[in-house]
């Protein structure tokens, strides 16, 4: 199937949406010299946003500012997002060097949400799982670690709520001694580990948290047939990995928010779209 064409208006007014942020605001000729655009052209697309609601011109100097109205650009993308963005390479890289399968997750509601899997890429992916799909808090590497790591305050509210859940998975939150000791364990590791019971073949995950300035911002995963690897060797061989990677992530996120320290959605759309 042959790409399809790109707008070429649409990408101009993303081009003048970015200057305007990057300079708090612009004239026509400074927009038109920065993006190598007639001015006749530069001045319909400043209108054009002006009308959708995007920008305005001030009266006092003629200059073109952005309005809040760009900040709903961002809704629904958040750091969650950000670190799973920046993550991709080295999440491939990761699978590469480990061939076993493994994914980015993030908290979602009452579960653990897979924002970025390389199941696609791994030969030893026996089960195929891609963005999107969910997995349990309790009875997943994933869940596991994320309790462990995150503030007191949010791990009691989830706790809390999964044992009123009537879900069978999450019964083990009524018995909150047993799930602290576990949670305690799993801290003092500085890894989860959780086997799950498989038709085809038993399954072991391994995940590490991904920490940026003190705060936990999302897990990294990796599974592996328990028949395969000894649980020690497992343990042995790929969690320094995992350490080693998620550092990689979060060092990579503090770089790019260094880079851009006032980053306004539209940013995050030209990244995305670059």
């Amino acid at each position: 199937m042959s790409s399809t064409r790109p707008i070429r208006a649409l990408l101009r007014g993303l081009e003048v949406l970015h200057v305007l942020n990057r300079h708090n605001g612009a004239t026509v000729s400074e927009v038109a010299s920065e993006i190598d655009l007639p001015r006749t052209t530069t001045y319909r697309i400043l209108e054009t946003l002006c009308v959708a609601g995007y920008a305005y011109r001030a009266a006092s100097d003629d200059r073109y500012r952005l309005t809040i109205m760009v900040r709903g650009l961002s809704d629904g993308f958040d750091d969650e997002a950000w670190v799973t963005l920046i993550a991709r390479e080295y999440l491939y890289n990761l699978c590469q060097e480990l061939v076993w399968p493994c994914a980015i997750a993030t908290l979602s509601g009452n579960s653990m949400l897979v924002r970025q899997t390389t199941d696609h890429r791994s030969p030893l992916a026996v089960e195929k799982r891609g963005p999107g799909f969910r997995v349990s808090i309790l009875t997943s590497a994933a869940g596991l670690c994320y309790l462990s790591f995150c503030p007191k305050e949010q791990r009691d509210t989830l706790l809390e709520m999964l044992a009123k859940s009537k879900e069978s998975q999450n019964a083990a939150a009524r018995n909150k001694k047993k799930v602290y000791e576990i949670l305690v364990e799993t801290r003092k590791n500085g890894f989860a580990i959780w086997h799950r019971k498989r038709r085809v073949a038993d399954e072991t995950s391994l995940s590490v948290p991904i920490i940026i300035e003190e705060r936990l911002r999302a897990v990294l995963t990796m599974r592996f047939a328990s028949t395969a690897i000894p649980e020690a060797d497992a343990i042995e061989r790929f969690v320094p990995k995992l350490r080693k990677t998620a550092q990689e992530i979060a060092d990579e996120f503090l770089r790019q928010h260094q880079r851009e320290p006032v980053a306004l959605p539209i940013e995050i759309a030209i990244a995305v779209n670059s």
